[in-house]
């Protein structure tokens, strides 16, 4: 069941996120104004002349994939790092909110106040539209949006929990903690199992998401690329 998570972004966008995917069946990816991800289901060397092909020429491109990925000289790196992928099988606890303070929806009215905190906090890609993967919460402090997190990837019963951020002056208040098992809830209420991606030098992330229940699935290669000529 988890080996499709070897390669997330190709099986989530020709399967429960296809309806989001704007290529086609052998190259997958999403409006600018979602996300950057691309996915294919193989990247060897004749893969990627197709992606040349076949892409949009002009945008930069996140992947994630559990392989070394060796580009072609047509494509530069911009930026790699490996990650830890997680799942959690059984939640465990986080501290408790203090009181009055909730857990609240987040849609499109909030989606200023989403990009500025994701602009700060740099969990990953947040543009305009992320928010359609859905279940974005957050938490707000005399008005202003502190925390947050949402969905991802969909995968058959798999979903990804991303973009889970809390503004500098208001850390160490467990609001991350407490977001990220509100999303998992969610998540298994639905019968599927959550996962998650953590880079493998964010210690502080990884030891908040082990008390949470989640445990190392693998090693993921994050790959920023884009076209030489360009």
């Amino acid at each position: 069941m988890y080996s499709v998570l070897d390669n997330p972004i190709w099986q989530s966008l020709t399967s429960v996120d296809a309806n989001k995917n704007i290529g086609n069946t052998q190259i997958a990816y999403l409006d600018a104004e979602i996300a950057p991800f691309i996915g294919m289901p193989s990247w060897d060397e004749a893969s990627q002349h197709r992606l040349l092909q076949h892409a949009p020429p002009e945008r930069t491109w996140f992947l994630l994939y559990s392989h070394e990925v060796h580009f072609i000289d047509e494509y530069k790196i911009v930026f790699s790092i490996p990650l830890y992928q997680f799942i959690c099988t059984k939640l465990g606890k986080a501290p408790a909110l203090k009181k009055g303070i909730k857990i609240v929806p987040l849609d499109s009215a909030h989606i200023d106040e989403m990009i500025a905190l994701t602009a700060l906090t740099k969990p990953g890609p947040f543009m305009r539209r992320t928010i359609e993967f859905g279940n974005y919460h957050g938490i707000f402090e005399n008005g202003k949006l502190v925390a947050m997190g949402g969905e991802r990837l969909h995968l058959p019963g798999l979903t990804e929990i991303s973009a889970i951020c809390t503004h500098p002056d208001y850390q160490g208040k467990g609001y991350g903690a407490k977001i990220t098992q509100f999303l998992a809830k969610l998540v298994m209420k639905k019968g599927e199992t959550p996962f998650l991606h953590a880079r493998v030098d964010n210690i502080k992330a990884m030891d908040v998401y082990k008390r949470l229940g989640f445990e190392i699935r693998a090693e993921i290669q994050f790959y920023i690329f884009r076209r030489k000529d360009l």
